[in-house]
């Protein structure tokens, strides 16, 4: 008998579902932005992890006003929340594509690193790429900064979003020009992989 009921309680073990219970899906920008995270030290991992939950950001749906982090009241409101919620995104996304060209990068090119240069310029175009795709979201970010921008917007703002709003004043007074920024590195890269590769391995 005490087999029998083992063997039942087993069983009905089976049938218990394995989710938590307070589990939810993720599905909308605002889940997938919560899981983007910024370590004290950040290695390349954690950038890759990062640029994968802001791209799926990116291109889910907003979820309803109601359960966002800060109450709207109008659908202007509303409206310019998701123009700024956009550009954010597209800039945290040149961040972390900067962060992680960085690992890569190599400031300065010596003469005694000719024996190291085929790793060195492996590494420099990986940094190269990253830098180049940092300017593709500088293009998306100034798309939804201009949306933000626009004259029906002039006398509101999301206080609860503060921060967004700065980013977007920074980039209409040119205080913030990723671009800019980019140009300069990408110029340096490429000046740096010419010079790695007319360098002769004789050390």
């Amino acid at each position: 008998m005490k087999r029998l009921n083992y063997v039942f309680f087993i069983v009905f073990l089976l049938f218990i579902p394995l989710t938590d219970a307070n589990a939810y899906m993720v599905k909308y920008k605002e889940d997938f932005y919560k899981l983007y995270h910024v370590h004290y030290q950040q290695y390349p991992d954690d950038c890759i992890e990062n640029i994968y939950w802001l791209e799926k950001a990116v291109q889910a749906d907003f979820c309803n006003p109601l359960f966002i982090s800060s109450k709207l009241e109008t659908e202007k409101e509303w409206e310019k929340y998701r123009y700024l919620f956009q550009m954010h995104l597209n800039l945290k996304l040149i961040e972390q594509h900067l962060r992680l060209g960085r690992t890569y990068d190599k400031k300065a090119i010596v003469f005694y690193d000719a024996p190291w240069k085929d790793e060195y310029l492996r590494n420099l175009e990986k940094t190269l790429s990253c830098y180049k795709a940092g300017l593709y979201y500088w293009q998306e970010a100034k798309v939804w900064y201009e949306k933000a921008n626009t004259s029906s917007f002039n006398f509101l703002t999301l206080t609860g979003y503060q921060n967004w709003e700065d980013e977007r004043e920074r980039i209409f007074t040119g205080e913030l020009n990723y671009e800019k920024i980019l140009n300069r590195e990408i110029s340096r890269v490429e000046k740096n992989i010419e010079e790695l590769k007319s360098m002769e391995s004789k050390y």
